[in-house]
């Protein structure tokens, strides 16, 4: 798809794994979904959902970028929010669609054929589609970036965390506020284009960052790419289908609360 410019939407509920795993739910794919879905220089538009109305709201929106862009975009949910139940109410539908130029369909000889194509024989044609789509990456890291802050504006420890476990790391911010910790959370709504300037925001007065995931630690590299050495990443995060919960994530938040004010501590 991404090698013919073809838009679609791609829809990953995930579950734990590797292999055939098991059918509780997980965060490992992320890597998959921002890094490996195949070979050759591209991105796919990578939406993470935390509610049930989101997963409806980002399919709406999700094939919107795919036309805009010509490019895939994926829907990364995961089995908590697969087998929820909330209200939802649906988008209003659309009643017209943006024209398809280049698309292989019936013109009765109107205009010339268009072929839909990831083939090509020379290096320099690839090439120079490969910098024409990397002029459209370009504009979606620019424009597409999505994320929710919650209580950072003082917030010594930002939490990132995305999907189901930015759920879990909601409650346990608001009960780490509770105990004197000044907790925020950043929660990427897209995992790519990765919301570096909503991390960038909270640098200055962030001390330190907690990526919380359920899997063995894959969005924390892109944090970790983001903060670029100026504060502390660390890491907490369940696999195999194991999802955390507030109150061990609270209990790293005020161990986190604790180090820092050694530190401050140490140094008078």
């Amino acid at each position: 798809m991404a090698g013919a410019d073809l838009p679609g939407v791609i829809i990953n509920v995930q579950r734990g794994g590797p292999g055939l795993g098991g059918i509780q739910p997980s965060q490992a794919d992320y890597w998959q979904a921002t890094r490996a879905l195949g070979h050759g220089d591209f991105r796919v538009v990578v939406y993470a959902p935390s509610t049930v109305q989101e997963m409806a709201d980002y399919v709406y929106n999700a094939f919107d970028v795919a036309d805009k862009y010509r490019t895939p975009v994926m829907i990364l949910a995961d089995g908590m929010l697969g087998q929820m139940m909330e209200p939802v109410v649906m988008p209003e539908p659309v009643d017209s669609l943006p024209e398809k130029p280049w698309a292989a369909c019936g013109h009765k000889h109107q205009r010339p054929h268009n072929v839909v194509n990831s083939l090509y024989l020379t290096a320099e044609a690839l090439e120079n589609l490969n910098v024409e789509r990397y002029e459209r990456y370009a504009a979606i890291e620019r424009d597409e970036q999505r994320a929710e802050a919650f209580m950072t504006d003082d917030a010594d420890i930002v939490v990132v965390a995305f999907g189901a476990s930015a759920r879990v790391a909601r409650s346990a911010v608001v009960a780490a506020r509770e105990k004197g910790v000044k907790a925020g959370l950043i929660r990427p709504i897209t995992l790519w284009p990765f919301p570096v300037d909503a991390i960038e925001a909270t640098i200055p007065q962030a001390k330190t960052y907690l990526s919380v995931e359920m899997n063995m630690g894959q969005m924390v590299d892109d944090v970790r790419l983001t903060v670029a050495g100026r504060r502390p990443v660390d890491f907490y995060g369940r696999t195999g289908g194991v999802i955390p919960t507030p109150v061990e994530v609270l209990a790293k938040l005020e161990a986190m609360n604790e180090a820092i004010a050694a530190s401050a501590k140490g140094g008078e």
